[in-house]
């Protein structure tokens, strides 16, 4: 798949099914990631961080660069580009953001907006070691594949939520950051 046919699946008219989220009881924490798309010669592929093991929230798990709205943020896409810029050294000049997912809550209440962006590679990354242990990549149609999506469902709170995984080698991608990959995978279909 290259650029082109990933706009073209991406932007239709048909409505897409979206993955449940958590029901917040009052409005969360505005927060936004970038779903980091880089445009090699022959395949599309998408970027994951693995947080600093030392984080007190989520460490060591596996996300792609975000976090929460700053008041200095103009938008929440520049929250996006900004937190990727500071994890993982990926100036904002560089990404091409072509659209975003639907905002997704998170038990830890948060409304979170992933931004879709393309950005060419070979890239050069620059980890901030305060924030990330590693980069890795992914080809995007084995993330696009839901054979390799799995789901298991949790009572938290007294409600049933599922929880995403999808592995990849030694990386087990789960949570919401799972579920915005699930949600891109429904453009695809």
């Amino acid at each position: 798949m290259n650029k082109s046919e990933f706009l073209i699946k991406y932007h239709h008219l048909r409505q897409v099914e979206n993955e449940p989220d958590f029901p917040l009881k009052s409005s969360g924490k505005p927060a936004a990631v970038l779903i980091p798309i880089l445009q090699y010669p022959d395949e599309l592929r998408v970027v994951f961080t693995v947080r600093a093991k030392h984080l007190k929230h989520h460490g060591g798990q596996i996300s792609f660069p975000g976090g929460k709205k700053e008041v200095s943020d103009l938008s929440l896409a520049r929250t996006a580009l900004r937190e990727t810029f500071e994890e993982i050294g990926i100036a904002p000049d560089k990404v091409e953001i072509i659209g975003h997912l639907p905002v997704y809550r998170t038990i830890s209440g948060f409304e979170v907006t992933p931004y879709i962006g393309f950005i060419s590679a070979p890239l050069k990354i620059e980890v901030d070691k305060n924030e990330v242990d590693e980069t890795f990549e992914v080809p995007l149609t084995f993330l696009l594949n839901t054979n390799n999506h799995y789901t298991h469902w949790m009572k938290r709170k007294n409600y049933q939520t599922p929880v995403y995984f999808i592995q990849w080698h030694k990386y087990s991608i789960w949570g919401a950051t799972a579920a915005f990959i699930r949600n891109l995978s429904h453009h695809f279909k």
